[in-house]
C-alpha cells in the first residue's frame, strides 16, 4: 500500500531485483553499508547508522550476524510507526533472547553448553560464526541433528561443511536420513564425524570435550535429550575425578 513500508534486506540482490518489477511503498534498507539503516561492530556490541549517521547503540546478550540484522530491520519498521531510531536501540539493550537461541544451559569443569534452534545451513552458519566471534580461539564443538524435511532429504547436504567451516569439530546425527552425512562432511576431514544413534553421539562429544570447549547443539526437535545428558556425564565425569583426587591426597 501506498502507506505503507517495505523493510528490505539491503545484502540480498534477489529482493531488489523482485522490487523493481514494482513497488508502490516506501522502501528502506537494512544490513548493507550503503542502506538505510546499517550496523558497525560486533554482533553482541554495535552502532546503528541511519544513512551513515549515528542513531544509536546496542549491546546485548545475543550473538550472530543474522540477530544484528533482525535488529536493523526491527528498527526500521519500528520507525515507521513513530519510534525514533535512538528509543528502539534503548529497547533491545533491554531485550531477552529467545529461548534456543544461543541459548546458554550449562558450564561443568570448563565445558560450556548451548542449545539453538538453527537446522538448515544458513542458519547453521551463522550461529557458529556468532559463537567464533564470541569465544575466540577456544573450540567449538557442533552438534546437529538435520531434521527439518529439506535437510532429511539432502537438498541442501552439500552446504553442510560451508555451515560448519568455524567449528572445530562438528557431530552429525545421521539417524532417519535418506543419505549418508559422512559424505559432504568428507571434505572436513577427521573433524567431522556421524552417529546413528544418540547415545553414540554422545559417546563422540563426551570422549572430544575438554574444559574450555563451547558445545554448541543445534536441532529443532528435542534432540532425545542430548542436552541435559551430557550436562549429567559432564558433572558425573567431574564429581569422579574429584572424588579421585581426594582420595590419592588422603592416602598420600
Amino acid at each position: 500500500p501506498s502507506s505503507g513500508r517495505v523493510v528490505v534486506n539491503g545484502l540480498e540482490e534477489s529482493l531488489a531485483r523482485v522490487l523493481n518489477q514494482g513497488c508502490w511503498s516506501e522502501v528502506r534498507s537494512f544490513g548493507a553499508t550503503v542502506s538505510d539503516f546499517s550496523a558497525q561492530g560486533e554482533a553482541d556490541a554495535f552502532e546503528v547508522l541511519e544513512r551513515g549517521a549515528p542513531v544509536g547503540q546496542v549491546t546485548w546478550q545475543l550473538s550472530g550476524v543474522h540477530n544484528q540484522l533482525n535488529a536493523l530491520a526491527a528498527i526500521a519498521a519500528a520507525q515507521h510507526v513513530g519510534v525514533a531510531p535512538a528509543a528502539s536501540c534503548a529497547a533491545l539493550r533491554e531485550f531477552t533472547n529467545a529461548k534456543r537461541r544461543m541459548e546458554l544451559l550449562g558450564i561443568v569443569n570448563g565445558v560450556t553448553v548451548y542449545d539453538d534452534f538453527a537446522h538448515h545451513p544458513s542458519a547453521i552458519r551463522t550461529t557458529v560464526d556468532g559463537l567464533r566471534r564470541k569465544v575466540g580461539a577456544n573450540r567449538i564443538l557442533a552438534v546437529f541433528e538435520p531434521r527439518s524435511n529439506t535437510m532429511k532429504l539432502g537438498t541442501m547436504k552439500s552446504q553442510l561443511p560451508w555451515s560448519l567451516e568455524q567449528a572445530d569439530l562438528a557431530f552429525c546425527h545421521s539417524g532417519g536420513l535418506g543419505w549418508d552425512p559422512r559424505e559432504p562432511l568428507a571434505a572436513m576431514g577427521d573433524r567431522a564425524s556421524a552417529a546413528a544413534s544418540v547415545d553414540e553421539l554422545l559417546a563422540q562429544v563426551l570422549r572430544a570435550a575438554r574444559p574450555g570447549d563451547h558445545v554448541l547443539f543445534m536441532s529443532n526437535g528435542g534432540f532425545g535429550g542430548i542436552h541435559a545428558r551430557l550436562l549429567a556425564a559432564l558433572e558425573a565425569a567431574h564429581q569422579l575425578l574429584v572424588s579421585s583426587a581426594g582420595r590419592a591426597a588422603s592416602e598420600g
